[in-house]
């Protein structure tokens, strides 16, 4: 034998044996579980003798209308505890919810970094329309070009600060009056 196959022999045999010991330890698992619900069961069986006597059904019919009585009140009983327990759990659960939101507030939430992506209108275009996008959106085409005016003022105006200062006081009194 050489080493290689002492070894292939060696991990077969382990891998035999956590095999053969985990189907012991799932066996036993289901014995564990098999005996949990036959004791689910008797203990059941014993509250239910305890809490529920059966009832006897022997006697006139005055006998037969108390023990319904009974029963209906103590089914009326067992309804409001089953009530009272279903509202403590709503609340339980909310204010498990209200605390769960304080936590996530105190710990903040934490906003990845955001990495600027430059993109043009047809890449972002083909990227939400997928390969069916084939109109060509070139915005800058479709601008107006607008030529500036040049307004050529007379150099007298210019020349005569004096004047200018006079029209705009002028206009001052104007508004002042109104």
């Amino acid at each position: 034998y050489t080493d290689t196959q002492i070894n292939t022999e060696r991990k077969l045999i382990i891998i035999i044996i956590i095999i053969i010991k985990s189907h012991l330890m799932l066996s036993i698992a289901a014995n564990w579980l098999a005996n949990e619900k036959t004791e689910l069961v008797k203990i059941k069986e014993a509250y239910m003798e305890e809490n529920c006597p059966r009832p006897s059904l022997s006697g006139d019919q005055a006998s037969l209308m108390e023990t319904c009585k009974k029963l209906h009140a103590l089914i009326d009983k067992i309804d409001e505890e089953r009530y009272d327990a279903e509202a403590k759990v709503v609340k339980t659960d909310k204010e498990i919810d209200d605390l769960k939101i304080k936590v996530v507030d105190l710990a903040g939430v934490k906003k990845p970094a955001l990495k600027k992506v430059r993109m043009s209108a047809d890449a972002m275009l083909k990227a939400l329309l997928g390969s069916k996008h084939t109109v060509n959106m070139d915005l800058r085409a479709n601008l107006k070009q607008v030529k500036k005016e040049v307004k050529e003022e007379p150099a007298e105006a210019v020349g005569d600060w004096r004047k200018n200062i006079e029209d705009k006081a002028d206009r001052k009194k104007m508004f002042e009056t109104s």
